[in-house]
């Protein structure tokens, strides 16, 4: 663990499109897959190659076009799962099986209808099989977010032992609080004998909106991959969010975390997939929405235009955006009002902005943002009078 490096594992093109109206044809996702690749991703997990035909020659497709990009096939602990996966990514460069089952007694008694140590017995088969045929093994403990430790921390040493390479502990739910989530991560370092053969995953839902703040907290308490999706889609209230993970890591040094992705890239790629995905991103997501740079209280106006950095922790250059905006509503100030006066080509006296700014109201108090259209008819209005 004294590689700060954090693996990004992307699931875009396999959890992210399980939300419904997203699914993708296989020239889609091999076409977000090359993005994803130049994204600067560690592991690309291509989709769940059993579930349909359509999915395996997606997997496939995916497994002959990225050279530098771990290619990832998702199972379950189950024997056929393995041998088609196994099939689709043998053209990968770098091929990886995800297989996995239950690991809390919810799932373990309502969706298995069996034991813990019948739990066992399946992922360490299952394990050993998918280790047959690629020297890259990801296990999964579905729902660990709310398994007895003791009994994860057996079962996470067990598979290890039988080959896994990563272990995977996803709070599936999103139940977790951060310092939960982290507690969990730091007792498996602590308690599994043969951790250090194995690199710890965290998989985060967001169904308490908690899924980005979960990951961090387990990438600080020792896990060195993270699972997330572009603009954070996904099952029901969606996955860890990619740009949010990349930023947090870059925006906190005393973190000693770093990644490979290239952040100019950001907002390009989430634009593209949701585009591609039909998926709306919505206007105050973080890092990506349309609004994460725009500007339309007067006094966040006013202390942004002295110096950017008083209400913005990233530069929209950073992430790929365009420039900030100074949004004018009713809530703006003089001095918002006079910086867009000034890049039409109006340059106003202190006291011209003063008796604009009460016309600019009445305009605001009628529209819910002022457009450039009705700056230009204002300032046309006292330059006519003069």
């Amino acid at each position: 663990m004294s590689d700060g490096k954090i693996h990004i594992f992307d699931t875009t093109l396999r959890d992210g499109e399980q939300v419904p109206g997203c699914k993708l044809n296989t020239e889609e996702k091999v076409k977000l897959a090359v993005e994803l690749e130049h994204l600067g991703v560690d592991i690309l997990e291509a989709g769940f190659p059993v579930s349909s035909p359509g999915d395996f020659e997606s997997v496939n497709q995916i497994a002959k076009t990225l050279k530098r990009t771990t290619v990832c096939g998702l199972t379950r602990a189950v024997e056929n799962d393995i041998r088609v996966a196994a099939e689709a990514l043998k053209p990968a460069v770098l091929p990886r099986i995800h297989t996995g089952i239950g690991s809390s007694d919810n799932h373990i008694k309502y969706k298995f209808n069996t034991t813990r140590e019948n739990i066992i017995e399946r992922a360490v088969a299952a394990t050993k099989l998918a280790r047959n045929f690629v020297p890259d093994v990801e296990f999964y403990a579905e729902d660990a977010g709310r398994a007895d430790l003791t009994f994860l921390a057996q079962l996470i040493e067990a598979v290890i032992a039988a080959g896994a390479t990563v272990v995977n502990i996803p709070d599936t739910t999103g139940f977790c609080l951060p310092h939960q989530y982290a507690e969990k991560i730091s007792y498996l370092v602590n308690n599994v004998k043969n951790i250090d053969k194995a690199i710890i995953s965290c998989h985060c839902h967001n169904d308490l909106g908690l899924a980005t703040a979960n990951s961090i907290a387990g990438a600080i308490a020792g896990a060195r991959q993270i699972e997330c999706t572009i603009n954070g889609i996904g099952e029901r209230a969606g996955n860890t969010s990619l740009e949010e993970v990349v930023m947090t890591i870059q925006k906190h040094p005393e973190l000693n975390l770093y990644t490979g992705v290239n952040a100019k890239e950001l907002t390009r790629i989430s634009r593209l997939v949701s585009e591609t995905m039909r998926m709306m991103v919505q206007p105050n997501k973080a890092i990506v929405g349309d609004n994460a740079f725009s500007h339309s209280s007067g006094i966040h106006q006013d202390g942004f235009l002295k110096e950017a950095t008083t209400y913005e922790i990233i530069a929209p250059e950073e992430v790929g955006a365009d420039t900030s905006k100074i949004v004018l509503t009713a809530r703006s100030g003089r001095s918002a009002l006079a910086f867009r006066f000034k890049k039409l080509g109006y340059d106003f006296t202190r006291d011209e902005v003063d008796a604009l700014y009460q016309q600019f109201l009445q305009v605001a108090d009628a529209k819910k943002e002022v457009a450039d259209e009705d700056l230009k008819v204002l300032a046309e209005a006292v330059a006519s009078i003069a």
